[in-house]
């Protein structure tokens, strides 16, 4: 069976990471994270590992090499497990180029079937997700928890079960003005690119996780 990859992309709030996780659980694909595999770069104590960690301190874009090739690293290795069915990428691409080098990448391990769902929501649902949504105060476990009526009641971490705390850059105007600011400029021609090679699904953003959900998976049948 041929390996498939989906590509879910929107502005922050919108869920993205929610769903793959879901898609993750569903069709068994390994899921991607670009900010993972950063967070874990970042912890090493050499050159790359200490500048990395002060981009991502300061809200800064890691640069594309260093990106691409933890993410070529990780590609590679899922593709050679037997057991890898599919990817999912989340948070990748992030620049126009970025998606021009996965279409190079998938191409080299002879993957066509790439298909790009993008959770669509209005910049005035998404300061309002970002303000009431939380995260783990388990470093290790980083859980983010979206707002809807299902979770906004949790007190502690579904996972790990530790005390569940506001994120201190989604209560910072100026840093929640910049990551839309920064979808418009960066994403939106990544939006664009799939449109115009026939692989964008864009879906409705608000409803339920599950409402959702259904929706991802109608888009990528």
């Amino acid at each position: 069976m041929e390996k498939q990859v989906i590509i879910l992309l929107g502005k922050s709030g919108s869920g993205k990471g929610t769903q793959a996780e879901l898609l993750k659980e569903k069709l068994g694909f390994a899921h991607v994270v670009s900010g993972d595999l950063l967070r874990a770069r970042a912890k090493k104590t050499d050159f790359t590992g200490k500048k990395l960690a002060d981009v991502l301190k300061n809200g800064g874009l890691a640069p594309m090499a260093v990106i691409f090739k933890l993410w070529l690293d990780r590609i590679e290795r899922l593709f050679n497990k037997k057991s890898t069915k599919g990817f999912i990428l989340d948070g990748n691409p992030r620049r126009i180029n970025e998606a021009y080098l996965i279409d190079e990448v998938f191409g080299w391990y002879d993957i066509k079937n790439l298909k790009v769902v993008l959770i669509d929501i209005s910049d005035e649902d998404a300061i309002f997700r970002m303000g009431k949504r939380k995260l783990c105060s388990n470093k290790k476990c980083g859980n983010i928890i979206p707002f809807n009526d299902e979770t906004k009641d949790l007190l502690k971490c579904p996972k790990c079960g530790r005390k569940l705390i506001a994120r201190n850059d989604d209560r910072d105007p100026g840093a929640v003005s910049k990551r839309l600011e920064w979808f418009k400029t960066d994403v939106q021609p990544i939006v664009d690119y799939y449109k115009e090679t026939g692989r964008l699904h864009v879906i409705d953003g608000i409803g339920t996780i599950d409402e959702i959900f259904n929706r991802v998976q109608e888009s990528i049948k």
